[in-house]
């Protein structure tokens, strides 16, 4: 793709996003929002493959759908309240953008989408769809979380946690496994949200930093099985011991990055009397645990088998970063800031 609409596109994504964050009128954020889908459509098509064009087909469709919704509620809103105000929402209307956000951020059961169309898209493209796509979605179900319904908001995070969860435990494609774990984080994300936003600001964040350098960046990037990663052993060993570091993180060990955001919503979740729910929700990360550990049991601890086809796999050096050991080591690092930001959350 020629540089100068990549950038084009680039700065188009990163526009439309901050329009929509920043906005407090429905149609700004509604335009904010077409702009995004249709700044990364062109993202998705690129390699001109037929795998390519279904997931752009498939995202089109299901994010065109979602703004319908969008505007659709925003216009009832109007005519019920006779303001275009996020703030200001109506019942009918909140049970339609609720749908609708659900539906952009790929939420259980409207998820089927989801890892398809990251399983026909390039890593970068993934990994731009699983953080930087999410913000959008994510500011506009801040904005309207005083009206909505805690309790459904809390039985779709389960849900999508349990879904993202065990469906990633039947998968042997790198891509789809990091579909269904950010399936399985969105529904964290959405419990959070219900009970303590703030809260949701920081595992967010903390997953836009966790998700690009052990899942994305150094190793997956050219890797599309649980073969091709076992094989990368030779190519660097002490980057790929802190990409598997990095996945345990993102799965919820303990001593790991990944681990403080759910000890701090499993205190919130204690003290507000749900230790149901923060034992079911607490029971769904073993499964997204138990693959990223698979995935570092079969990286790390085992001899792939010297076929003739991943003998040679890795002869040809990749083009990795110097600095990207250090950064993965950072993930490690955040553990001790627990304290520091759990009083400023």
């Amino acid at each position: 793709m020629n540089p100068l609409i990549w950038s084009t596109l680039m700065v188009s994504l990163a526009t439309s996003t901050i329009i929509t964050m920043s906005s407090n009128h429905w149609l700004l954020a509604w335009l904010g929002l077409e702009l995004n889908t249709l700044s990364i459509l062109p993202m998705i098509i690129k390699l001109h493959h037929p795998r390519s064009t279904e997931a752009t087909t498939k995202y089109f469709l299901v994010q065109a759908t979602a703004a319908t919704l969008i505007l659709l509620a925003s216009i009832t809103n109007t005519w019920q309240t006779g303001q275009w105000t996020i703030s200001h929402m109506t019942p009918t209307t909140t049970l339609l953008t609720t749908s609708a956000i659900m539906l952009k951020l790929g939420i259980t059961p409207m998820h089927l989408w989801y890892p398809q169309v990251l399983q026909g898209t390039t890593m970068g493209t993934e990994l731009t769809i699983s953080t930087w796509q999410k913000l959008a979605p994510l500011t506009l179900l801040y904005m309207t979380q005083p009206a909505l319904n805690p309790t459904i908001l809390l039985a779709l995070g389960l849900c999508s946690a349990l879904v993202g969860g065990w469906a990633g435990l039947n998968q042997t494609q790198t891509r789809m496994i990091l579909a269904f774990s950010s399936i399985a984080h969105m529904g964290w994300l959405l419990t959070e949200i219900a009970l303590n936003p703030s809260l949701t600001t920081l595992n967010h964040g903390l997953y836009m930093w966790l998700q690009p350098l052990p899942g994305f960046m150094p190793i997956a990037t050219t890797t599309k099985t649980i073969t091709d990663l076992g094989t990368a052993w030779p190519l660097a060993p002490p980057t790929l011991e802190m990409t598997m570091s990095g996945m345990v993180s993102m799965g919820g060990l303990r001593q790991r990055a990944g681990f403080k955001p759910k000890c701090m919503f499993h205190k919130v979740l204690s003290t507000t009397g749900l230790t149901t729910l923060a034992t079911l929700i607490l029971m769904t990360s073993l499964p997204s645990l138990f693959f990223y550990i698979r995935l570092a049991y079969l990286t790390l601890l085992t001899t792939p088998p010297t076929t003739t086809n991943t003998e040679h796999k890795w002869r040809f050096k990749l083009n990795q970063s110097t600095h990207m050991a250090p950064m993965i080591m950072t993930t490690t690092l955040l553990l001790p800031m627990t304290a520091t930001l759990y009083t400023t959350t």
